[in-house]
């Protein structure tokens, strides 16, 4: 169980890592905050991936699965940067 745990840690740390390397500019999360983003779009990924290949185990993470949950970090990185006042608006740099 504690390596699941784990193993769940780290592809949702990949998972978070790669979403932030597709999303262009500079995000301002921690690495605790990209992994939980990169656990939750596992979870999301793993799901709809279940879904469209008609399986209920949604910790069986494949190919489109891990494909959905990069996608699915990217859009959640968007959203906790909208929530956060990611960039600052009409500043000159």
């Amino acid at each position: 169980m504690i390596v699941q745990i784990l193993g769940l840690l780290v592809v949702g740390l990949v998972i978070g890592a790669l979403a932030r390397l597709i999303k262009p500019g500079r995000q301002r999360l921690s690495i605790v905050a990209t992994m939980l983003l990169g656990v939750v779009g596992a979870f999301i990924g793993g799901f709809l991936g279940g879904l469209i290949n008609d399986s209920t185990n949604v910790f069986e993470l494949n190919v489109l699965g891990f494909i959905l949950a990069v996608v699915a970090a990217f859009l959640l990185i968007g959203v906790a940067e909208g929530l956060s006042g990611g960039r600052s608006r009409g500043a000159v740099r």
